[in-house]
């Protein structure tokens, strides 16, 4: 969503005299969910954008000229970072890494290296500790939930070497055992499903709409269209009914964390 849209609205709330709070009462929304669009970051319904124009008495031109519902966020991962930290729920899935806010010092080190062009000592430390410090989300017992689905080949592809794996893997495990999060792997042998070409982050939240956070090959988009959130939320609840049960989902990764050479 381009800058434009949200500038035009915060002027004509000016205008009209009114705060954030205000329009929000007027519009029957939330005050951070005007404070978002405003800044660019998220799109208004088509709703949304109809009680904002009839709150704000400018026609139909918020409705008329609602950005492309598949435009990617600007900033992008700097925003979905943001959205990470203010999420009451996140679901992941992964087809070939472990997700960020569960990745070791080891595993994300070795992800960093695979870098083209190389980054430096320096600017891969950097970004392995800016990794390292997503997973502070998880410090709080029970605020966000979160959930894992992951393809098995993220498991069975040895990023680092065999001692990483069996770290990384059992930190994974341990987050399940100590009920902080609940992973799902979906089996090599189900075949194809309807989340393999890429990775994706479901987030909601308290008072705001959910978004999705898509990423392949040098490309990454954040969602904010209901319909693109809503079709996503339905293909990862897809995969998820294939997925292997909690139970057995653990008893895989502790199996896969001994072939790599893990002991209990």
């Amino acid at each position: 969503m381009g800058s434009v849209y949200g500038d035009w609205l915060k002027q004509k709330r000016r205008e009209a005299g009114l705060t954030q709070q205000d329009l929000a009462n007027a519009a029957v929304m939330t005050r951070s969910h005007i404070a978002h669009i405003e800044a660019g970051r998220r799109i208004p319904s088509r709703e949304d954008a109809r009680r904002l124009d009839q709150a704000l008495n400018t026609g139909n031109v918020l409705s008329s000229f609602l950005p492309e519902d598949d435009t990617a966020v600007a900033d992008r991962f700097t925003d979905a970072l943001k959205f990470e930290q203010q999420a009451t729920m996140i679901q992941e899935f992964a087809s070939s890494l472990v997700p960020g806010i569960f990745q070791t010092e080891r595993y994300a080190r070795a992800v960093m290296r695979t870098a083209f062009p190389p980054w430096s000592e320096e600017e891969c430390d950097r970004l392995v500790v800016t990794r390292l410090q997503r997973s502070n989300i998880l410090t709080d017992p029970l605020t966000p939930i979160v959930w894992a689905l992951l393809d098995e080949s993220v498991l069975r592809r040895p990023v680092g070497g065999p001692g990483v794996m069996a770290e990384q893997i059992m930190h994974l495990v341990r987050l399940v055992e100590n009920e902080r999060v609940r992973v799902h792997v979906l089996a090599l042998g189900l075949g194809a499903h309807p989340l393999m070409s890429g990775m994706m982050t479901l987030m909601s939240f308290e008072d705001q709409p959910p978004v999705a956070y898509s990423e392949a090959l040098s490309v990454s988009k954040v969602h904010d269209s209901p319909a693109v959130v809503q079709r996503l939320q339905n293909a990862y609840s897809l995969a998820l009914s294939d997925a292997l049960p909690l139970k057995e989902s653990l008893a895989l990764m502790r199996a896969t964390a001994k072939e790599y050479g893990h002991h209990d």
